[in-house]
């Protein structure tokens, strides 16, 4: 679905938006996902707004700017929103912390050029997908969302299973 996405620094404010949109677009069930870039010296920026930022720096202008504020360190962020039927929105976290480096590799997106997670000496870019996922912060968020529908699913099935033996 096309959705419009607000400018705001709080992605769980964009989320919550993109989700309310789609369902006042169409009933059901929906998850929106959001990948963020934050810069410690510079208070979180660019956030969720680093697809901008990139667009108009490119990734070594987000370099640059780490060495003019003087610290590399950063933060990467992929939140999920999840929209139930009744329009209740839960969101999952991932981070992960890192290094804003000088563009380095040729794979992935974005800002994949400039982001070494810690613990390792690679960007993302140069990481190979199996590398990549064992430090994911998508594939935490994933995992929060995927416990919680567990959960639900266990719930709803008990209580299926009630009704019936009830009923």
């Amino acid at each position: 679905m096309d959705l419009v996405e607000i400018q705001e620094l709080d992605a769980h404010k964009i989320i919550a938006a993109k989700l309310a949109e789609a369902q006042r677009q169409q009933s059901g069930r929906f998850i929106v996902e959001d990948t963020s870039l934050s810069l410690h010296a510079m208070n979180g920026l660019p956030g969720p707004l680093v697809k901008w930022f990139i667009k108009g720096v490119g990734v070594e202008g987000i370099y640059k700017l780490t060495k003019a504020f003087g610290s590399a360190r950063a933060t990467a962020q992929t939140l999920i929103g999840y929209a139930e039927e009744d329009g209740m929105v839960h969101f999952f976290e991932g981070s992960l912390a890192g290094t804003i480096v000088s563009p380095r590799g040729a794979d992935g997106f974005g800002w994949d050029p400039i982001f070494e997670p810690d613990g390792h000496d690679k960007t993302f870019a140069e990481m190979t997908l199996e590398e990549k996922s064992q430090c994911s912060m998508r594939l935490l968020a994933i995992e929060g969302l995927r416990q919680y529908l567990e959960q639900r699913r266990e719930i709803e099935q008990e209580t299926n299973d009630t009704l019936l033996q009830d009923g």
